[in-house]
């Protein structure tokens, strides 16, 4: 049976990221829509943050957006951060908010778009050097909307190219995070569409390449907890966007949709090693709380990630191994079952008390006051959410 307390010292050693756009405005391809109280600029993202890290003792890092996060001084916004208790995570970019990439960024058919397009990576790479930060992480809306619009094949040779150059720029402490999506919003074929094109343009570039598995980017079905267990075995796996999708990337609270695939993921990190931080894998969030209040969903999901991973650490790995050998498929499927049907609020509960913080994370900002607070200072100004 697994010792508990070990159990309790994975989850307090266990990091998760949250993204500074998760802070913001955010809705459908419709509306956006305004909450009071929403941070204003990269600096009141930060303060919504450490209000999560503060009450989960979970998410000391902070995913940047570049261009939504720039700011003049990015070495002031790293020192901001750490007076916060926090530390900035992955930069990602944006090549997908411009009208030059009408027709793709590092895959457009025009060198000039592609030169464009290459030098905001770098740009990116140049604010890690400023911040800190370890990981570029890089997403693409490139692809095409109809057969024969362009050649399939050169757009890889485009993309392979851009992404050597970029490569190459990383320091040696560096790393690319290289993100896939199965369509949108091309919708004829993705140039990046699954984890497969991704890992082949990994392996090329070198080993400070991996993959970011997000879990929201795969068709209905696909077995996303294979996809980790090679990556993993591959030593490929640079980290997760965290989210849940009912249809397509819906990018809601993790754990929302479907909490047992979030366990069975967590699972195979778990047993493949993952948890471990020489494995480099980065456990972030990758959301937008259209509808619900901001550091409330965020402190959720991370929750809610932490209960996963609890039930994921609670699976008696020498009697599952044992009922595999056996050839018993009933007796392994039970292990599991009993790991993930098994309580774990108690556990985590007790955990944060041990830590002193607060046992119940969103009840605890609720009674403090700060999100009434912050809607009567955080008046006048441009609310930050998409494109701002």
């Amino acid at each position: 049976m697994p010792d508990i307390a070990a159990v309790k010292a994975a989850l307090a050693a266990q990091r998760i990221e949250t993204p500074s756009w998760g802070y913001g405005n955010s809705g459908t391809r419709f509306k956006v829509f305004a909450r009071p109280g929403v941070p204003r600029d990269p600096y009141e993202k930060l303060d919504d943050a450490a209000e999560v890290h503060a009450r989960t003792g979970a998410a000391p890092r902070v995913s940047l957006h570049i261009p939504w996060d720039r700011v003049d001084d990015y070495a002031a916004l790293a020192a901001y951060a750490k007076e916060r208790g926090l530390e900035l995570g992955a930069i990602n970019s944006n090549t997908f908010q411009d009208d030059d990439y009408r027709l793709g960024s590092v895959c457009h058919p025009d060198p000039k778009v592609r030169r464009k397009a290459v030098d905001h990576l770098l740009d990116c790479v140049d604010i890690m050097d400023a911040t800190g930060s370890k990981d570029l992480k890089l997403w693409f809306a490139d692809g095409t909307n109809y057969p024969g619009q362009d050649d399939i094949a050169a757009r890889q040779d485009r993309l392979a190219e851009s992404l050597a150059e970029v490569y190459a720029r990383l320091g040696d402490d560096q790393r690319m995070l290289l993100e896939y999506k199965l369509f949108e919003p091309a919708f004829y074929a993705t140039d990046v569409p699954d984890w497969g094109t991704s890992y082949a343009h990994c392996l090329r570039l070198g080993p400070k390449a991996r993959v970011v598995v997000d879990t929201g980017h795969h068709a209905p079905g696909t077995n996303i907890e294979f996809i980790v267990a090679f990556l993993l075995r591959e030593g490929r796996l640079g980290g997760f966007d965290f989210n849940s999708r009912f249809y397509a990337d819906d990018d809601l609270m993790a754990g929302a949709a479907d909490p047992f695939q979030l366990f069975r993921i967590m699972h195979e990190v778990v047993r493949g090693g993952g948890l471990d931080p020489a494995a480099g894998v980065a456990f972030m969030l990758d959301q937008c709380h259209n509808v619900e209040a901001k550091v409330p969903a965020v402190i959720r999901s991370v929750m809610n990630v932490q209960e996963a991973t609890a039930k994921a650490l609670l699976v008696d790995a020498g009697a599952l191994a044992a009922a595999q050998r056996a050839g018993d498929v009933l007796a392994a499927n039970a292990v599991l079952m009993d790991a993930y049907n098994t309580d774990v609020r108690p556990l985590l509960r007790e955990l944060r008390e041990e830590r002193g913080l607060d046992p119940d994370p969103v009840a605890a900002t609720l009674r403090s006051g700060r999100l009434e607070r912050i809607a009567a200072e955080r008046v006048g100004g441009a609310q930050a959410g998409w494109g701002a």
